[in-house]
């Protein structure tokens, strides 16, 4: 089902996401991944900062361009935010160790996921579309 949303109302789109992915506020007790998939500029690092901030987490939230992944402390278990837009290879990812990180117990959201797809057996997929400057809709697949 498509939600529409926009700056403003981003935070209650992090509830409604949450709740949709049965991402409960409860100790989390397996590793839940969700793949962000959407065009550059389209708001994915913003939606996960304000799911972040729905989970709790009281860290600093930011983009993990550079790093790759970023891990945020929530009272519920560890959110694993990460961005792979500069990995071209799921061969690179095997070679960063992504394999053990995906393991982890915990929430996983990947930006720019499709070279980790291979690696992953067990996720969910959000699109992220442009309605126009201010709005977007987001998917769940």
């Amino acid at each position: 089902m498509e939600y529409t949303y926009t700056l403003d109302t981003v935070n209650q789109a992090a509830k409604k996401l949450l709740r949709d992915l049965n991402i409960e506020q409860s100790v989390f007790n397996r590793s839940i991944i969700i793949c962000f998939e959407a065009e550059m500029g389209s708001g994915k690092t913003t939606l996960i900062k304000e799911l972040c901030k729905v989970l709790k987490s009281k860290d600093e939230i930011s983009s993990p361009t550079f790093s790759l992944v970023n891990e945020y402390k929530c009272p519920f278990g560890d959110v694993f935010h990460y961005d792979l837009y500069r990995i071209n290879q799921t061969e690179e990812l095997l070679d960063l160790g992504m394999e053990d990180y995906i393991d982890k117990i915990g929430v996983h959201f990947i930006e720019w996921p499709q070279v980790a797809k291979p690696l992953l057996t067990d996720f969910k997929t959000v699109t992220i579309n442009f309605v126009d400057f201010n709005s977007r809709t987001f998917n769940i697949y």
